[in-house]
């Protein structure tokens, strides 16, 4: 098994423990990871029975996600005593589908990226938007 970081990522130590289900020599029983990573240790991963796959996953730069809320709020036309956070979900904050299109326009816009439909349909918060911003950046470079 094989850990590839992205060259932003930056690690003074990592330790992964698997646990498996029954048969102790198959890979294709592991159901769990559980990490430990710079002396913080993780809940542990399940994994997808069908699949036995894990993506470990960065959270977006805090100015990103500060930028993704400014275009939010300007694009729902939200006052500003609305909180607007990471874990604010677009319908929560009033989106419809045409809302969030026009949110990942903006989005698109001011980072000079391009958001696939696929990946479009898949952002429910502005932490979401943030990731996929930063993960189409890096791709970028």
């Amino acid at each position: 098994m094989a850990f590839v970081a992205g060259s932003s990522m930056s690690m003074t130590s990592f330790s992964c423990s698997f646990k498996q289900n029954q048969a102790p020599t198959k890979i294709s029983s592991l159901n769990s990871v559980s990490l430990s990573i710079n002396g913080k240790c993780f809940p542990s991963l399940r994994l997808r029975p069908v699949t036995h796959r894990f993506r470990i996953s960065c959270a977006a730069k805090p100015e990103t996600v500060d930028k993704v809320c400014e275009i939010v709020r300007k694009q729902l036309a939200l006052p500003a005593e609305t909180a607007v956070t990471g874990d604010s979900k677009f319908t929560t904050l009033g989106a419809d589908s045409l809302d969030t299109v026009e949110i990942v326009m903006g989005l698109e816009e001011e980072f000079g990226i391009s958001v696939e439909e696929e990946s479009a349909q898949n952002i429910a918060t502005v932490q979401d938007a943030a990731d996929l911003i930063d993960k189409l950046i890096e791709k970028k470079a």
